[in-house]
């Protein structure tokens, strides 16, 4: 099972952003993974939260442009070149990431990825494959 992104359009400009995470903190909507970047007039900002489809209906509400993509969630191995356990076999696999980022917990001691790629299935049985941990909906719980 994969997890549940929002990703939200908002101008480039101050306050943006916290007028977004203010809602969300008034609606009891708590971020698990967040991400932003900016390209001439707009930002994308990425979320994983607690309850997806409530935020959504909440963005929604408040006239947010935004749309709900599956990803991936993995647990980096606690090892030097933990991330290249995760990057070669999608590389190898032809699995091209989109892009990549980091939840604001953690379950133990793990850095946990999340994954926009271009083949979710393949990429999830790739990473199986090679004994990488997939989190699933214990992410909304963090």
């Amino acid at each position: 099972m994969a997890v549940k992104q929002i990703s939200v359009t908002l101008d480039n400009k101050p306050g943006q952003l916290l007028k977004l995470f203010n809602i969300l903190e008034r609606e009891d909507i708590t971020t698990k993974a967040v991400s932003a970047g900016s390209v001439a007039e707009n930002s994308i900002v990425r979320l994983v939260v607690n309850d997806p489809a409530r935020a959504a209906a909440i963005l929604e509400s408040y006239s947010f442009m935004y749309e709900m993509t599956p990803v991936l969630a993995a647990e980096v191995p606690l090892h030097p070149g933990g991330m290249n356990a995760i990057l070669k076999h999608l590389a190898f696999g032809e699995v091209n990431i989109h892009y990549i980022y980091t939840t604001v917990n953690r379950i133990g001691e793990e850095t946990i990825v999340i994954l926009g790629v271009d083949n979710i299935d393949k990429a999830r049985d790739i990473l199986r494959q090679n004994w990488i941990h997939l989190i699933t909906d214990e992410i909304y719980t963090l």
